[in-house]
């Protein structure tokens, strides 16, 4: 990371007693532009926000001394503009309440997928107006050095739908917002930067989903026949996702 880049990383604290989740996350927002810091406990993370403030804070809930939402409060109270994500184990309906009651920008149960925690916190900080373009940029980076990210607040025609790059939404020709899984999110925003350009199973696995594909794996298909359902006028005759045979799928644009 260049002096400059790292002027306007987006800046992270994660705070969590199981080391093993600090490290995963350390590593993994680590390459997706943010600067990491972790702390095991809430009084180390109180030391290092009076070092350096982040822009955003992920707080697990549930840790010996201290807990996350004692933490959040503090928080909330004295650096307002710290972005907030809570962390806790499924089911604990009365934790989240509190913690969002608290002034917490959002929440997410463990078990939970890096992916979706990922879009979570890049969508809080555009939310928040963050002057960082990082989360942006490394998205376009996933895709690889030939691709176009679309540009920042553009909506992307998908049939009827527009998707909103930016708020990561799929939006309905009524207006209304359709319902669609970060998964999904992803696969549309990839065809969204190769438009016209058929991409196989690998090229969609490695750039959107970030794993490898193989034979037996019929999980992109399935994400395409759902969101046919959701933007095609008629899911059995695509328009917009069209299969090339042999090969993958395509995104095709409406003619302007």
């Amino acid at each position: 990371m260049t002096q400059a880049e790292s002027d306007t990383a987006p800046r992270l604290l994660v705070v969590d007693d199981e080391s093993e989740l600090c490290a995963l996350l350390a590593e993994y927002f680590g390459r997706h532009g943010f600067i990491v810091r972790t702390a095991p406990d809430a009084a180390v993370a109180r030391r290092m926000v009076a070092e350096a403030l982040p822009d955003l804070a992920i707080l697990d809930v549930n840790m010996p001394g201290e807990n996350g939402l004692s933490l959040a409060r503090w928080l909330r109270d004295t650096h307002p503009r710290v972005g907030l994500v809570m962390l806790t184990t499924a089911g604990e309906a009365v934790d989240r309440i509190v913690g969002l009651e608290l002034g917490a920008d959002d929440y997410l149960p463990k078990p939970f997928e890096t992916r979706e925690l990922l879009a979570r916190a890049r969508a809080l900080l555009r939310r928040m107006g963050s002057s960082s373009a990082v989360p942006a940029a490394a998205a376009a980076a996933e895709a690889g050095p030939s691709a176009t990210a679309p540009a920042e607040g553009k909506r992307i025609p998908f049939g009827s739908c527009l998707l909103d790059i930016d708020e990561r939404r799929l939006i309905g020709a009524d207006g209304v917002e359709v319902p669609i899984t970060a998964a999904e999110f992803d696969l549309l925003a990839l065809f969204a930067r190769h438009p016209n350009r058929p991409l196989n199973r690998d090229q969609i696995m490695e750039q959107a989903h970030n794993r490898g594909w193989d034979v037996f794996d019929r999980s992109i298909d399935l994400r395409i026949m759902r969101l046919r359902r959701k933007i095609e006028r008629n899911p059995d005759k695509p328009e917009v996702l069209k299969t090339v045979r042999n090969v993958g799928y395509v995104y095709v644009p409406a003619p302007r």
